[in-house]
């Protein structure tokens, strides 16, 4: 039993390193040009254990994007949890901040030709967290809420790719309240 602990921490080493190399390169140069070589050689690897783990480059890139997104998720959760409060919608600051701690993976994703794969996971995760707040059974809506929730989440999304381009001229505290004040004005929640 002991043994498996210290593999799993080994791959789990191995992953991490492969992980990091591959996000270094891909914040020196255009996604295409990486290649598995590459990789592996600043991982400290042999190709064969990043195609292990790995079915390609496409595939690291996605599992880096579902470890954001997912880390995104957990952060608003855990909010939710510990404050009760609205996650993502009431408090935005953890988000911001979380982009802004990783601020060289979301210029380097926002800046890519490949924007659209990690827009479109954000904005669903967006949507979702969006239609779940604007539950009022008491109050019908007069936009549809599915139409409401993609709406802000598309401008939700559309303020956070500008701020990471624009390499984030705001502090991650202003952006969440203009963020929020932007969700009051909408009737996302109320005050």
């Amino acid at each position: 039993m002991e043994h498996e602990v210290k593999t799993d921490r080994r791959i789990l080493r191995t992953k991490h390193s492969v992980m990091k190399s591959f996000l270094e390169l891909y914040a020196e140069k255009e996604f295409e040009q990486i290649t598995i070589n590459e990789i592996a050689e600043r991982a400290n690897v042999n190709r064969g254990t990043v195609y292990l783990h790995y079915t390609d480059k496409y595939d690291l890139l996605d599992h880096c994007m579902e470890d954001h997104i997912n880390a995104l998720i957990s952060r608003c959760k855990n909010r939710e949890v510990s404050k009760s409060s609205h996650g993502m919608v009431q408090e935005p600051k953890p988000v911001f901040d979380y982009l802004q701690d990783h601020f060289s993976f979301f210029f380097t994703t926002f800046s890519n030709q490949r924007v659209f794969l990690f827009r479109d996971r954000l904005l669903h995760f967006i949507v979702v967290n969006l239609m779940d707040k604007m539950e009022q059974p008491d109050n019908p809506p007069v936009v549809d809420k599915e139409l409401k929730a993609q709406f802000l989440a598309s401008a939700f999304i559309g303020i956070v790719e500008w701020w990471i381009r624009q390499r984030m001229p705001h502090s991650s505290q202003f952006m969440a309240e203009q963020v929020k004040h932007l969700f009051e004005k909408n009737q996302v929640y109320s005050e």
